[in-house]
């Protein structure tokens, strides 16, 4: 796994790349402290994940990304920071980052970098639970171009909220057991690995 690192504290860089490279099957190719940098060294290094602060000087870590994933839309992005501001956590969403972790939780960098190289989204338990304050519930999203139906969109939009299937169920009158199989369904559907992907595919497109 070859990894990029960027963020404007150079020991971090050092501390992260020790870290990382003690795990034996990840390299960090580059290091690089400002968006500008991570452009640069994205473009030409071609890194599997590039793991990435966002306050930095010159260029954020999410204007970066932004002009990263505008022309790789397979890009795999992965935000590490101390800040969990709403505006951030809702621009990394729109963008299309697979993921926003914590510094703080350092514990869980490594396991974030495997989860994001399989393919899946990582956001830490911390940054789901702020989800739903951070949408705006009366609009009326249009998911219909995924094939999702509306009886299926309320399931989805509880399972957001972080509903138990019991709670859906409740709150639909449904049984448990079509709850379980609907979202079984949701999930094939939309490519999806389990709850928090689908949670995060439906605010990042709400």
């Amino acid at each position: 796994m070859k990894i990029v690192i960027v963020d404007d504290d150079k020991l971090v860089c050092v501390a992260l790349k020790t870290i990382l490279e003690a795990e034996g099957d990840i390299s960090v190719i580059g290091t690089g402290h400002n968006g500008k940098e991570a452009i640069e060294l994205y473009n030409s290094l071609k890194p599997d994940i590039l793991l990435i602060d966002i306050r930095m000087d010159t260029m954020t870590g999410l204007e970066a990304a932004e002009q990263i994933l505008s022309s790789d839309k397979n890009g795999k992005i992965l935000f590490l920071t101390t800040f969990l501001d709403d505006e951030y956590i809702v621009k990394a969403l729109k963008l299309g980052a697979k993921g926003y972790i914590i510094k703080q939780n350092f514990e869980s960098i490594v396991p974030a970098l495997r989860a994001v190289n399989m393919g899946q989204s990582v956001f830490g338990e911390d940054i789901v639970s702020k989800l739903p304050s951070l949408i705006n519930k009366n609009s009326s999203p249009d998911f219909s171009s995924f094939g999702v139906t509306e009886k299926e969109l309320d399931i989805i939009s509880l399972v957001a909220e972080g509903l138990s299937n019991k709670e859906i169920a409740g709150k639909l009158y449904l049984s448990e057991g079509t709850v379980r199989n609907s979202i079984s369904i949701i999930l094939e559907k939309l490519s999806l690995r389990d709850r928090t992907q689908l949670a995060v595919f439906y605010y990042k497109n709400k």
